[in-house]
């Protein structure tokens, strides 16, 4: 698990399921041109979980962003993958909060699993 959600749980909140960036992140011109530096970071440093009691998301080595919504607060986790993605199992998280919020996840690996797991918990 990683660092920043293990620091970040709550009283009696438990990791349901943790995933990370699919390997397909080391397929683009920015991977090609920093000799995989930059996916490697991200790989590495981001971390996507979802708890009993929350969804939990850092992004960021040096600067940082963080995404941290109660199951309550999420109207609904909706998937993208096209046919690459489907194959290789990659696509992309879309998180809509109540009151229109909208997160924006690409490349996550097992991103319908990660759908389901939220969808199990929060129900």
């Amino acid at each position: 698990m990683g660092k920043y959600v293990d620091n970040n749980l709550i009283k009696d909140e438990q990791v349901e399921l943790e995933t990370t960036y699919h390997w397909i992140i080391f397929c683009n011109l920015r991977a090609v041109l920093t000799l995989f530096i930059a996916p490697l970071i991200d790989k590495y440093t981001d971390e996507f979980a979802i708890t009993n009691k929350r969804v939990i998301i850092k992004t960021g080595l040096i600067s940082r962003k963080t995404f941290e919504m109660n199951h309550s607060k999420i109207e609904s986790v909706n998937v993208d993958q096209g046919i690459l993605g489907r194959i290789l199992g990659y696509g992309t998280i879309r998180i809509v909060g109540s009151g229109g919020t909208k997160e924006v996840f690409p490349k996550i690996q097992y991103p319908i699993e990660f759908r389901k797991k939220f969808q199990e918990l929060s129900h």
